[in-house]
């Protein structure tokens, strides 16, 4: 006999964490609906987002490599794929809603342009002498409330405000939402479960980078050597396994062991900052943040990321296609203003795959 939501819930409250989101607190959605009696509510969320058009496309969005690398190179898709598995371990470690973190995660990047973080800096440019902006967390929060129309009384996905709030404080080196333009609630620290997928998804693209670098001879293993997390995610690899000949096979365990040792961090770290905290209430309402890397590790990740900054986005040949894709993105807006309104132009481009811009005009 299959669980009911009550008993989904009732399970929900057993095992999670007091600061935990539960799904019967849910604050709701912006359009009442019947409540589904066989799933809680974070996970119609994140089968919506996963079953959407903009979901789609993602996988024929560039992450770094543009699609001419290979078949083996992480895309917006994947990428997210991996945030959510990422994010889902830390969380269910801490005791947090694993379905609301999945949803969050599955759903950061929905309104990412083509071309990269390149594409999103020309289209925004771009929307600058119309007195626009362009920033992809506004642009995902815009796609599941509005773009997306797959129901009869209402457009957007109708996602549950506590998925919207965490999209829209979604925080990274890439991601920097506009205090006041979220619509998410001002001055309230994220739930957990947000600022888990933030770390989930530097974590998740720093060590993918760090991989398709060295899959595309874009940096080396001796570049790396010098990286502290580097040299420890080696010393476990061969603690574990010894002398490993096949250098795909070593490299994917160390970056695993990067992975893995990121992660700990994250949920020892959160463990001691978390005394003390005993509600949700306690979480919205702190001054801190309460998820977060060990100084250690805060030192280490950020010189991997600087790392990866000269290294591997700066390279002249990562640094070629950016510029490719940026053109292209000021001709296609330049061609379509002269028909369309400004923020028709936004959604329109913002919302092709790579091969679709390059295939216009």
């Amino acid at each position: 006999m299959s669980f009911s939501r009550q008993e989904l819930e009732e399970n929900e409250m057993k095992v999670l964490r007091p600061y935990a989101v539960l799904s019967s607190m849910s604050r709701g959605r912006e359009h009442e609906e019947a409540v589904s009696d066989g799933r809680l509510c974070f996970q119609r969320d994140r089968d919506r987002i996963i079953h959407c058009r903009a979901f789609r496309r993602l996988k024929a969005k560039t992450q770094v490599f543009v699609p001419n690398y290979g078949d083996h190179y992480r895309n917006r898709l994947t990428h997210s794929l991996e945030v959510a598995q990422v994010s889902s371990g830390m969380a269910r470690s801490l005791g947090l809603n694993e379905d609301l973190v999945e949803a969050i995660a599955l759903a950061h990047d929905l309104g990412h342009t083509p071309f990269g973080h390149a594409g999103e800096e020309a289209l925004n440019e771009c929307l600058h002498e119309h007195g626009m902006h362009f920033e992809h967390n506004e642009q995902s929060k815009r796609i599941v409330t509005e773009i997306e129309h797959v129901y009869p009384g209402f457009r957007g996905l109708n996602l549950s405000i506590e998925v919207l709030e965490g999209m829209m404080k979604h925080e990274t080196f890439w991601d920097k939402p506009r205090d006041g333009a979220s619509g998410a609630s001002a001055g309230v620290r994220p739930s957990l479960e947000a600022q888990i997928v933030n770390f989930g998804d530097e974590i998740a693209y720093q060590n993918h980078d760090v991989d398709d670098g060295l899959r595309a001879g874009l940096i080396s293993e001796k570049d790396l050597a010098e990286l502290g997390l580097w040299k420890w995610a080696c010393e476990e690899a061969r603690a574990q396994y010894g002398s490993i000949e096949d250098e795909h096979v070593w490299r994917a365990r160390v970056v695993s062991k990067m992975i893995g040792l990121m992660m700990s961090d994250i949920i020892s770290e959160s463990v001691k900052r978390l005394e003390g905290i005993v509600s949700l209430n306690d979480v919205y309402e702190s001054e801190n943040k309460l998820v977060g890397f060990s100084e250690e590790m805060l030192d280490m990740n950020k010189k991997l990321k600087d790392f990866l900054l000269t290294k591997m986005y700066l390279h002249p040949t990562v640094v070629e296609n950016s510029e490719k894709g940026q053109a292209k993105i000021r001709q296609l807006f330049t061609h379509y203003i002269k028909s369309m309104e400004p923020a028709e132009v936004r959604d329109y481009l913002a919302g092709m795959t790579d091969d679709f811009a390059l295939a216009a005009l």
